[in-house]
């Protein structure tokens, strides 16, 4: 049996930011031919150890080792060059570039000292098709692309480079469930070619599925490193968080005879994406949408918020017709989405937290063309400790917060309004086990108020636990919808692949 091998160490690392320190003497090391799951909430550290290890942030203290030998890495293409390499969570790509452009922006192939723009297209081609993406168009610009497919191009500039360790950051949280087996595939090629992998991951059925080694941070500091097996995911759990964590999923109250409707949908259609969609929210009632993704319940959420134009069939608002022409029309008409993307389409990273959260509101914190500074700091902290942000201050810019604590930002700004109905677009992506029970209860505490709230979701466990009935669509149409006993994840299932007629329950 091989000897095991230490490509990467880190010994005795800290990093502090100002008075914050996100990590606290590390010592950790990850073996060649292996996938090692980083675990931990958001806050943990994971993120500060997969920067420094990448090269993006050198330690505070400590040192970092590539095959036993110090490395002080000050970029991360200083690090590429040793073969390692990181897919961020949050996108790197160029917009306004195209995918070959993007795959091959740090490493391009050149003829007499320029770019060789038709080598470049050819190389990535061949790295699309490595990872089943032939359907992606090199010349394409990546803001043209959806979110999943951008992220596969993500994947794809990782693999363009000479790996040997790959860095990957819930990589897999906006993929397909197709593109998602492609990237277990990869692992597993990776893997058999000695190349040592590093898999975030808060989705405990990856890590389980892909992992052989696992390492638990919490607070900033290296909790403990194990084998597969060696722990039961409830003893995972515990410490990753601290404490034993109750039931995941708050209690749904008992089924109500009649809601008062909230949000009603007919025959709504648009291009080739909706097709006669037929939906309705209870006040009250958290209906979730299920199926396949790709099969219109983004286009769906985006129509009713007014993004899309063009949109035809009839929504109401309570007892009202109401025409989604804007997102300002919405937000007049007490409508909000919590929208896919955080960072692109939630936040301002460049600006503080305090002013995210007022983003959609200021008018009501304002006095005339002035702001009203006490009374725009009371909504502040209010939202702050509603949502159980966890800040060192509400100036500090949001781009400085965890996922999970951003994510929250993007919930309370919108709160802040009040709103009737509450359109989630995969609200806990990204998110540790924590924070996920904490939106969760949220979520049910909305309804439980009287809110309507209509979630999609492509965790079919979420949907389960969290939804009083789930319309499951199918080519841009709710094909099933279930409720009580029927909703499990089989019927789920079934009803997306649109054979519930056969039976399947």
């Amino acid at each position: 049996m091989p000897a095991v091998t230490d490509i990467v160490k880190l010994q005795n690392v800290s990093r502090y930011f100002g008075g914050i320190t996100a990590l606290k003497d590390v010592d950790f090391s990850c073996r060649a031919g292996s996938v090692h799951g980083i675990l931990g909430e958001n806050g943990a550290g994971k993120s500060t150890l997969i920067k420094i290890l990448s090269g993006v942030l050198p330690p505070s203290e400590g040192q970092v080792l590539v095959d036993d030998k110090p490395v002080q890495y000050q970029s991360p293409s200083q690090a590429a060059k040793d073969g390692i390499v990181c897919i961020f969570q949050e996108l790197s790509l160029i917009p306004d570039l195209s995918v070959a452009e993007n795959i091959f922006i740090d490493h391009p192939p050149r003829r007499f000292g320029l770019i060789d723009a038709s080598a470049q297209r050819r190389m990535a081609e061949k790295v699309l098709a490595r990872i089943k993406c032939e359907d992606v168009d090199p010349d394409a610009r990546v803001r043209d692309l959806s979110l999943s497919r951008r992220q596969m191009v993500e994947i794809a500039k990782a693999i363009s480079k000479d790996l040997r360790v790959l860095i990957l950051d819930e990589a897999t949280s906006a993929l397909t469930s197709k593109d998602v087996e492609t990237v277990y595939g990869l692992l597993e090629e990776l893997t058999a070619n000695n190349v040592a992998s590093l898999f975030i991951s808060h989705r405990m059925q990856e890590v389980e599925a892909l992992c052989d080694r696992l390492s638990v941070f919490r607070n900033g500091s290296h909790i403990q490193s194990f084998d597969k097996g060696d722990l039961t995911e409830g003893e995972i759990v515990r410490l990753m968080i601290g404490r034993d964590i109750e039931a995941q999923y708050p209690p749904k109250p008992p089924k109500a005879e009649v809601h008062q409707p909230a949000l009603s949908i007919t025959d709504l259609r648009w291009e080739q994406s909706l097709k006669g969609v037929d939906l309705s929210v209870g006040q009250g009632e958290i209906v979730g949408l299920g199926g396949l993704d790709g099969q219109g319940q983004k286009e769906l959420l985006l129509a009713l918020f007014g993004v899309l134009k063009g949109v035809k069939g009839e929504v109401r608002l309570g007892d009202m017709p109401f025409i989604p022409t804007s997102p300002a029309a919405c937000k007049s008409a007490a409508l909000a989405l919590v929208p896919e993307d955080r960072k692109t389409e939630g936040l301002m990273l460049s600006l503080s937290i305090a002013d995210n959260l007022l983003l959609p509101n200021y008018k009501a914190v304002s006095r005339g063309a002035l702001i009203d500074t006490n009374r725009a700091a009371q909504e502040v902290d209010a939202a702050i400790a509603k949502l159980q942000i966890k800040t060192a201050s509400p100036d500090i810019s949001v781009e400085t917060l965890s996922g999970g604590n951003q994510q929250k930002v993007v919930i309370a700004k919108w709160l802040a309004l009040n709103p009737d109905v509450i359109l989630l677009n995969d609200p806990t992506r990204g998110i540790d086990v924590g924070t996920k029970q904490e939106i969760y209860s949220l979520i049910r505490n909305l309804a439980s108020s009287g809110k309507g709230v209509l979630l999609y979701s492509t965790d079919y466990a979420e949907l389960i636990g969290c939804c009083d009935r789930v319309s499951v669509m199918y080519d841009g149409r709710v094909v099933n919808e279930l409720s009580d006993d029927q909703l499990t994840e089989q019927a789920l299932v079934a009803a997306a692949l649109n054979i519930q007629s056969k039976g399947v329950a």
